[in-house]
C-alpha cells in the first residue's frame, strides 16, 4: 500500500494512524461477512454472546435479571466475564460487548449510556436508627480507579456536615461493593453506595437510606462495543434488552 500500518515496539505491535484510520473503515465491513459465513455453517446455535462488566454490577444488577433475557431469547447462549481489568475490545475479539463504569467518552465505540449514579449512605434499619444518637462505622470500598470516586466518605460528610471522620473509628474496606453491602445488611455499619447497585437491597427492606437527601455524584455505566458488532443479532439483542432493564429500574437517563 505505500504506508506504514504497524509500528514494532520491543514487546508488541500497534497500529501506526494509517493503521487505526483503515483499522475503524473496514472492521464493521468485517463482521458483516463474518456473519454472513456463520450463517452459512451448518449446525450452529442462533448465537453466542461474550459478555464482560465488574464483579459488582454483575452480582447486583445485572445476574438478577439475565433470566428475563434468557426467557426472551432462548436460542443465545451468553458468557459473562467479570475480569476487573478493563477489557480491549479493539484487540480482545473474543468479548463482544462491554458494559463500563466511568466519567470518560468513547469516540470510538458504539454505545449506550445506561443511567449515571448518585452515592449515598445505606444501613441496615437498626443501624440507621441509631445513627443519629452515636457514631456509627463506616464501610468503605477499595476503588479499582480512584479517579472515580476520589473523596469517598470525606465528600459525603462535608456535604451533610457530619463530623463522623473526626472521631478516627476503625473503617470497614472492602475490595468489592457487594462485600460492603452483605456487611452492611449485617448490621456491621453504614455503607457509602452508588444508588443502581444498591437498589435490590433497598427495595427489598434490606437496606434502608440515611439522609437520603444528601447524596454525591458518581459516574455512569455504559453499554459499548466496537462499531459494526451491534449490528450481529446477540448484540443486537442485548442492547435493546439491557436498555429496556435500566427503564423498568427507573435508574435511566
Amino acid at each position: 500500500m505505500g504506508v506504514p500500518l504497524f509500528e514494532r515496539l520491543p514487546r508488541q505491535v500497534r497500529l501506526t494512524e494509517g493503521g487505526e484510520r483503515l483499522f475503524h473503515s473496514v472492521h464493521g465491513a468485517l463482521l458483516d461477512v463474518a456473519q454472513s459465513l456463520d450463517t452459512l455453517r451448518p449446525q450452529r446455535s442462533a448465537g453466542h454472546l461474550t459478555v464482560s462488566t465488574t464483579p459488582a454490577f454483575a452480582a447486583l444488577w445485572l445476574v438478577p435479571r439475565l433470566g428475563r433475557f434468557y426467557a426472551a431469547h432462548p436460542d443465545i447462549n451468553l458468557r459473562l466475564d467479570t475480569q476487573c481489568e478493563v477489557v480491549d475490545l479493539q484487540q480482545d475479539a473474543s468479548v463482544d460487548l462491554v458494559i463500563r463504569y466511568s466519567m470518560g467518552d468513547y469516540p470510538n465505540l458504539h454505545g449506550q449510556c445506561l443511567f449515571d449514579e448518585f452515592f449515598a449512605v445505606y444501613g441496615s434499619p437498626e443501624q440507621v436508627a441509631r445513627a443519629s444518637t452515636q457514631v456509627p462505622t463506616l464501610i468503605s470500598v477499595r476503588w479499582h480507579n480512584s479517579e472515580l470516586y476520589a473523596l469517598g466518605w470525606q465528600a459525603w460528610c462535608d456535604k451533610a456536615a457530619e463530623t463522623w471522620l473526626d472521631h478516627r473509628l476503625p473503617a470497614r474496606e472492602y475490595d468489592e461493593e457487594h462485600y460492603a453491602l452483605q456487611a452492611a445488611i449485617a448490621d456491621q455499619g453504614l455503607v457509602l453506595a452508588s444508588n443502581i447497585l444498591v437498589s435490590a437491597s433497598v427495595a427489598s427492606g434490606l437496606l434502608v437510606p440515611y439522609r437520603p437527601q444528601i447524596s454525591v455524584s458518581g459516574a455512569g455505566y455504559n453499554a459499548l462495543c466496537v462499531p459494526g458488532r451491534e449490528r450481529h443479532p446477540p448484540v443486537r439483542a442485548f442492547f435493546q434488552w439491557v436498555q429496556e432493564e435500566a427503564k423498568l429500574s427507573g435508574h435511566a437517563l
